[in-house]
C-alpha cells in the first residue's frame, strides 16, 4: 500500500516536472511563473475530476443491482437521493488535498490557499451530503408507503436543513479565512441585538418571502383581499420589503411584505380561475307583513310558473294533515303555509333556474338572526361568470327581480322612512 502511494506521489510529481520545464522552456521569464501555477492548477482539477467521475460510475453500478425498493429501500433510497454522488467527490477532494503537494511542491507558497479551497469544497460537499441524507429518509417513508410519517418529518427536516446551512455556513467561513468558529459565534452574539433592530422589516420579509414560495400560497398576479385594510385587488409585486397590489380602481396600494405572514389574506385568485363568483346577500323583511296563506293568495301564487307545481302538493299535504282536526277552518291548526316560507321557496326556484347562477355550487336561501329591523333572507349562491363588471350586473338583476317579486307575496320590505 505504501509502495502504491509513493509510486503516485512520483507520478504526479514527474508529470509536474514535465510542466514546469516545458513552460520555461518556451515562455517568457516574466509570465513563467504565471502559467506554471495555472498549468498545475489544471491539472490538479483534471486528477479530482477523473477520480471522481470513476469513483462516481464505480459505486452507482454497486448500487444500480438494489434498485428494487420493496427488497431494498434503504439502499434505493440512497441511491435516489443522489448520496453516492457526494461520496464519490468526498474521496476525489480529499486525494485531491493529499496530490497538491506533489502537484505542487516546486510552489509552497501555494500551499495554504490550496489547501483551504480545498477544504472549503469538502465542508460543501459534506453539506450536500448532509441535505441528500435528509432527502433519502424521506425517500425510504414513501417507499414505505409511511404517509402519517412523512408529514411529521417534513417539519423535522426542514428544521434540520435550516439549522445545518447555518452550521455550514459557520464552519465555511472559518476555512476560508482561518479563524475559529468561537469568534465568529461571539462576534454575532455580540451584533444580533443591532442586527434584529436595524434590519428588521429584511428579515420578516425574507422570511415572509421564503414561506411564500415554499407553500405556494400566493404568487405575482393572483387576485387576493386584505380584510385588516380593507384591501382587495391583484399582486403587482413581492419584494423584500414591500408588496404592490393594485385596485380594481387602478390605484396602487403597498403594505409591508411581513403583513403576507401576520395578517389574514384572502386568495380569491382561484375562484378567478374556476369562473365563479359567490353572491352573498341579504333581504330585510318587516316581521309584521308575515301571515297564513289564505285560499284568495293562494289562488293569486298558483299563476307564478316556479311554484305552481310546489303549491299544489303542499295543498295535498295540508289537506290530509288536517283530516280529524277539530277547527279545521282556521288556519293556525295543523299544518299551514306561509307567506314568507313560500317566497324563500320562490327565491330557491328562481336562482336555482337561473341561467346565470352555478348550479353545482351551494345554493341557499336562509333565515338570518332577527333583529330590531327585521328578520333577513340571505341569498348564498356562486354565479357562472366571475368578471367583475359582470358579476355585479348578474347579482344587481336578481336583488332587482326579487326585491319587485316580494309584493306578490304580500311582504314588506325594511327601509327607513324620512320625515320631510
Amino acid at each position: 500500500m505504501n509502495e502504491q502511494i509513493k509510486d503516485t506521489k512520483d507520478f504526479l510529481q514527474n508529470i509536474s516536472d514535465i510542466l514546469h520545464r516545458s513552460i520555461a522552456e518556451n515562455f517568457p521569464d516574466s509570465w513563467v511563473l504565471v502559467f506554471q501555477i495555472f498549468a498545475k492548477f489544471i491539472l490538479l482539477v483534471l486528477v479530482i475530476y477523473l477520480l471522481d467521475f470513476v469513483v462516481k460510475i464505480i459505486i452507482n453500478l454497486f448500487f444500480r443491482f438494489f434498485v428494487d425498493g420493496e427488497k431494498y429501500p434503504v439502499l434505493k433510497s440512497i441511491y435516489k437521493s443522489r448520496i453516492t454522488n457526494s461520496f464519490g467527490h468526498l474521496i476525489a477532494l480529499s486525494f485531491g488535498s493529499y496530490a497538491l503537494y506533489s502537484v505542487f511542491y516546486r510552489h509552497p507558497k501555494s500551499f495554504e490557499f490550496l489547501e483551504r479551497s480545498i477544504h472549503f469544497a469538502i465542508v460543501i460537499v459534506i453539506g450536500g451530503m448532509m441535505f441528500r441524507t435528509l432527502k433519502a429518509i424521506e425517500y425510504f417513508y414513501q417507499l414505505k408507503k409511511d404517509y402519517y410519517r412523512i408529514v411529521a418529518l417534513k417539519a423535522i427536516l426542514q428544521t434540520v436543513r435550516t439549522l445545518g446551512i447555518f452550521i455550514i455556513s459557520v464552519v465555511a467561513i472559518c476555512v476560508i479565512f482561518g479563524i475559529s468558529g468561537t469568534t465568529i459565534l461571539g462576534s454575532l452574539g455580540a451584533m444580533t441585538a443591532i442586527i434584529v433592530l436595524v434590519f428588521r422589516d429584511t428579515i420578516l420579509g425574507f422570511v415572509t418571502g421564503i414561506h411564500v414560495a415554499a407553500s405556494k400560497n400566493l404568487k405575482v398576479g393572483d387576485w387576493i383581499g386584505i380584510p385588516k385594510y380593507n384591501l382587495e385587488g391583484t399582486i403587482q409585486d413581492i419584494n423584500v420589503l414591500t408588496t404592490k397590489i393594485q385596485n380594481f380602481d387602478k390605484t396602487i396600494s403597498t403594505i409591508p411584505t411581513y403583513d403576507l405572514l401576520s395578517t389574514e389574506v384572502k386568495n380569491i385568485q382561484k375562484m378567478s380561475e374556476s369562473n365563479t363568483r359567490r353572491i352573498k346577500k341579504s333581504i330585510i323583511f318587516n316581521i309584521k307583513s308575515f301571515r297564513f296563506l289564505d285560499d284568495e293568495l293562494i289562488a293569486k301564487l298558483q299563476e307564478i310558473n316556479l311554484i305552481k307545481d310546489y303549491l299544489a302538493k303542499k295543498q295535498i299535504e295540508i289537506s290530509n294533515s288536517k283530516t280529524g282536526i277539530q277547527n279545521q277552518e282556521k288556519l293556525i291548526n295543523g299544518q299551514q303555509l306561509t307567506n314568507i316560507g313560500t317566497f324563500r321557496k320562490y327565491v330557491y326556484e328562481y336562482l336555482l333556474h337561473n341561467k346565470n347562477i352555478d348550479s353545482g355550487e351551494t345554493i341557499l336561501v336562509r333565515q338570518m338572526e332577527i333583529t330590531s329591523q327585521g328578520l333577513p333572507l340571505e341569498i348564498y349562491c356562486f354565479t357562472n361568470d366571475s368578471k367583475w363588471e359582470n358579476f355585479e350586473q348578474i347579482q344587481s338583476d336578481i336583488f332587482d327581480h326579487l326585491l319587485v317579486a316580494s309584493k306578490e307575496f304580500d311582504l314588506e320590505i325594511m327601509q327607513i322612512s324620512i320625515k320631510i
